[in-house]
């Protein structure tokens, strides 16, 4: 069974995200210990890029942020490899496309599973070029995870099929940011995709309350919180470590 498996073993997981080097690397390692620590079942690192195209404003800064420290890909692979010194918890990269194919597609793979990472988000890759990226994901052992939209009900069981590691379901149509009300039909494309896949299936984009997380937990098997928990980061900077774990607490503690 693999880590992300197991995140998912002990009833809803909570899945958090952080862009790697924001504010800084130290604080960045110190965030991942807490952030597990307050309860959550899996971590996403974002590499910082110049060109995120799906997120919103939030991570964008936060991207920018970790780019003018001087924050690189090697940089997050050393630091993937010292938070393995401590800790098992289920890490994932997400990255765009150019970051990986700039680096060396064989190399980056390599690199990320020799550092401990379990698997990628690209999300600038369409499913129907996926199985590119995939040949290298395979040999070294990563998981490619894929997204579902609602926009896309049709690709929705061919997507499901062929998905690995967790199905990452968009809630919202648009970048990534915090909403006030979720209102597609998520849980139809969940039914969708549970018909073809036993893949767990992970809500993301824009839940950033307790209350958002319980409901969509309530039929999911897993929430995504991403430009909340980047917020906190962005208002307290290095001190926000206990900020987050407190904040990450309390959303584990609505979906459990």
């Amino acid at each position: 069974m693999t880590r992300i498996h197991k995140a998912f073993e002990n009833g809803k997981a909570f899945i958090a995200f952080l862009t790697g080097g924001d504010p800084d690397l130290e604080t960045t390692e110190q965030l991942i210990y807490a952030i597990e620590e307050a309860g959550a079942d899996l971590i996403e690192i974002g590499i910082p890029f110049s060109d995120p195209i799906a997120e919103g404003v939030v991570i964008q800064e936060a991207d920018e942020r970790a780019m003018k420290n001087g924050t690189t890909t090697d940089d997050l692979f050393a630091l993937v490899k010292k938070v393995r010194q401590n800790t098992q918890i289920p890490l994932v990269f997400m990255t765009y496309y150019n970051p990986v194919f700039s680096y060396g597609r064989d190399k980056f793979m390599q690199n990320a599973a020799e550092a401990g990472i379990d698997g990628l988000i690209i999300p600038d890759v369409p499913f129907e070029e996926s199985e590119e990226v995939r040949t290298y994901t395979k040999q070294y052992g990563l998981e490619l995870i894929n997204m579902i939209a609602p926009t896309s009900i049709e690709r929705t069981k061919m997507i499901a099929e062929k998905s690995e590691g967790f199905l990452y379901c968009v809630s919202s149509l648009g970048v990534t940011g915090v909403r006030s009300e979720i209102n597609t039909n998520i849980a139809n494309l969940i039914k969708d995709a549970k018909e073809v896949t036993d893949v767990p299936c992970a809500i993301g984009f824009g839940i950033s309350t307790p209350q958002q997380a319980k409901e969509m937990a309530s039929f999911s098997d897993g929430v995504i919180v991403g430009s909340a928990i980047v917020r906190i980061i962005a208002e307290h900077g290095k001190d926000a470590v206990p900020f987050v774990k407190e904040y990450v607490k309390s959303m584990k503690d609505a979906i459990r």
